[in-house]
């Protein structure tokens, strides 16, 4: 006899433990299954445990450099076995306030293997054996893995994904080759960078970070490269062989040309796809698109009263757009009004996108939200654009952090703001100012009315206002 619930989510990652957590907030029983450690990817081995890693690689950074600020030391190094404790125990703190809300909230945490049978019953493998639990809804929130490139040396010592350079206990990245110049290659490359690393980054595209803002991207190389990072564009790792270490052969894909770079760890940062290994039954088809599973504009499947959301689902893959998906369900299963937007809709002349901010966690960090002025021409959207650089910002000049810009964007006939790029210490902050006044769709006068704080970083966003209505 399966137990009965209201609703069931398969995976525990931000999506999954949103979801339940709302769902028990409007009063439905919630089970949460998942194989692995509750907060899926991102909390385990993702977003806390790579900015734990980015935070403690920074302030070793920044002592090496303390001299210009009146500091002095003798003698500095790091311990990256004392390093990776410390993102262990804000992992496991970060996990441990999300088990204290599931047991408020009386969500029951089932630990074990899904697969989802028809009559929405789910068949659960664990420690315990096989057990079955059906309800009147199920959401899919089973998240990403890795992509493994296809090259030979691919399964070499010292090759592996982001996964295995998280959990490394001891030093071993002297000389660091990084496949994929996107978030992860190149946050990835800040912390290895910091800690002394000769860091090489190898990236497909025309530029890194795409397809974000090309002036953006060209930005963050520049930094990256006056930091020592070498970055290869338009190239790929076609062989990895063993000789006297690692030895990456890099082709560039417009000349063909090919050179060798020796490395003592080569990471693979090059995606993720939807992880739905062993997810459906035989007695259980849903249809799928581009190797994602396939929904409507509510999220749900083609098999009525199944649901999925974030990563097995979302092009964009972050953290905070499989919360926002989890509310949209939720609130709609509930029937309640919504509190985020999810969906295209008519504004005006115009059609308003829905409003994802992107961070970075580079040295500075980047963040952006809407539309970049490329997409504006793109769209047919006259624009007006505010460009403010941070060498002449006063906390950037106290904190010898003086490259960077903010980019405003702004619609050119009501001056409603539809976009904003940003490279500074504290952009993935100040970004949530950006995020808001697009989602209320406020115009520069209305922005410029509110006083921001001397000396703070965000003073340049008063500056970008004032460049785009001169």
């Amino acid at each position: 006899m399966a137990i009965k619930y209201d609703l069931i989510i398969i995976g525990a990652g931000p999506g999954g433990y949103t979801a339940a957590l709302k769902a028990a907030g409007f009063g439905m029983k919630v089970a949460v299954i998942e194989r692995d450690k509750l907060g899926g990817v991102c909390i385990n081995r993702g977003c806390i445990p790579t900015k734990a890693l980015l935070h403690a690689s920074s302030i070793f950074s920044m002592m090496q450099h303390s001299d210009v600020f009146g500091v002095s030391t003798d003698f500095i190094s790091f311990d990256f076995g004392k390093m990776q404790d410390y993102k262990k125990r804000s992992v496991k703190r970060y996990r441990g306030e999300i088990e204290k809300l599931f047991e408020k909230n009386k969500i029951d945490y089932i630990k074990g293997t899904a697969t989802i049978r028809r009559g929405k019953t789910v068949e659960v493998n664990s420690e315990n054996g096989k057990e079955f639990f059906q309800a009147d809804r199920i959401i899919i929130a089973t998240g990403a893995r890795p992509v493994k490139p296809e090259i030979p040396g691919i399964d070499l010592p010292g090759v592996g994904n982001s996964d295995r350079l998280l959990s490394a206990p001891s030093w071993n990245y002297d000389r660091v080759v990084i496949m994929g110049g996107g978030v992860i290659g190149v946050e990835f490359a800040t912390i290895f960078q910091a800690l002394c690393s000769k860091v090489t980054i190898v990236e497909r595209g025309p530029h890194l970070l795409s397809p974000m803002d090309g002036e953006v991207a060209a930005a963050l190389k520049q930094q990256l490269t006056e930091k020592g990072i070498t970055i290869y564009c338009n190239s790929v790792v076609e062989e990895i062989t063993e000789e006297e270490g690692l030895n990456c052969h890099i082709r560039n894909l417009e000349t063909e040309e090919v050179h060798t770079t020796k490395a003592t760890q080569v990471v693979s940062a090059i995606g993720r796809v939807p992880y739905i290994d062993g997810l459906f039954g035989e007695d259980v088809t849903l249809k799928m698109e581009e190797g994602r599973i396939r929904v409507n504009e509510d999220f749900e499947t083609s098999e009525p009263g199944i649901y999925a959301i974030g990563d097995v689902v979302a092009s964009t893959q972050l953290a905070h757009v499989a919360m926002a998906q989890a509310t949209y369900v939720i609130e709609n299963i509930a029937g309640q009004a919504h509190s985020i937007r999810l969906k295209a809709v008519p504004s005006g002349m115009y059609v308003s996108l829905p409003i994802v901010p992107n961070c970075i966690y580079t040295e500075p960090e980047i963040a952006t939200v809407g539309i970049t002025e490329q997409k504006a021409r793109e769209l047919g959207m006259p624009v007006r654009c505010g460009v403010y650089r941070m060498d002449g910002n006063g906390k950037s000049i106290i904190a010898r952090e003086e490259n960077g810009f903010i980019r405003l964007i702004f619609e050119a006939y009501n001056n409603t703001i539809v976009g904003a790029q940003i490279i500074c210490p504290r952009a993935t902050d100040m970004i949530g100012e950006m995020t808001t006044a697009i989602a209320n769709g406020l115009t520069a006068k209305q922005l410029s009315m509110a006083m921001r704080a001397h000396p703070t970083y965000s003073e340049g966003i008063g500056a970008a206002i004032e460049d785009a209505m001169r």
